[in-house]
């Protein structure tokens, strides 16, 4: 199976204008933009037959071919990541396509890969996407963001087969205090890395958009609405904690996280 890898990338950002080509400095102080970081990260994954970055702004795409990347020019009506690898021509004959966000450099290699290696294994898999087994203390911050009113991350219901069934920016499930951290009460953190069919990234350009979609905020509910199913794969935990690039604040942890694992 061919498998490609799209990061999209988009200049109008509501919370960062202007973020995919903002510098961040590796250990050694050399410094590369956040589009860079973040192609380097998808690089990085073996057995991947091409890496696009995918993009509306031709001040993105100048700066990713002056690095050596490879560059597709996407509608500037894109709703979302999704929407965006959907928009990219000239990768018709790749069975899998990944979605890697542009603003998640930190993501592992073998977050991809176990992706990948899981549509595989399993034909029957249109979409796939992984998540974190969330520790007590994790889930215990959850809540307590959840209760200042704060979105700390998306969580995920999972079924027995290991499908989606729901995903929430909301704590879910409802745990009772006296079981947070039991087995049989599990609570998912969803990452936000995708990998999907062919046909099914395809017709999602197509599904109309959904009133969970847009209550949550959350692109990959588009497939669940439409009975698409989302196989959810649990990965382990990094050593260095996953951050986003979402505001100017997100520089520092994000900087701390590649001198830790010293990427230059």
């Amino acid at each position: 199976m061919r498998t490609a890898i799209v990061v999209p990338a988009r200049y109008a950002s509501t919370r960062y204008p202007g973020k995919p080509l903002v510098p961040l400095k590796g250990p050694d102080g050399t410094s590369k933009s956040l589009i860079q970081r973040s192609w380097e990260a998808a690089v990085a994954v073996e057995g991947i037959d091409r890496v696009v970055v995918a993009t509306d702004d031709p001040r993105i795409a100048d700066a990713v071919r002056a690095f050596g990347g490879e560059v597709e020019m996407t509608p500037s009506e894109c709703r979302n990541g999704t929407e965006r690898c959907a928009a990219v021509g000239g990768i018709d004959d790749c069975d899998i396509i990944v979605n890697l966000q542009g603003d998640a450099p930190l993501t592992p290699a073998y977050y991809v890969a176990d992706l990948v290696t899981a549509m595989q294994a399993d034909p029957s898999i249109q979409v796939a996407t992984p998540a974190l087994r969330a520790t007590p203390d994790i889930h215990r911050r959850l809540l307590a963001d959840q209760q200042a009113g704060r979105v700390g991350g998306t969580t995920a219901v999972v079924a027995r087969n290991g499908d989606a069934l729901y995903f929430s920016k909301a704590v879910i499930p409802h745990v009772p205090a006296d079981k947070i951290g039991h087995a049989d009460a599990p609570v998912f953190l969803h990452v936000g890395v995708y990998a999907y069919r062919r046909a099914a990234l395809d017709a999602y350009g197509d599904m109309h958009v959904g009133r969970l979609e847009t209550l949550e905020g959350l692109e990959q509910l588009r497939f669940l609405e439409h009975g698409i199913p989302v196989r959810l794969v649990e990965v382990p935990a990094p050593d260095y904690d996953l951050w986003e690039l979402n505001n100017p604040e997100d520089v520092a942890p994000i900087e701390a996280a590649l001198a830790r694992r010293g990427v230059n």
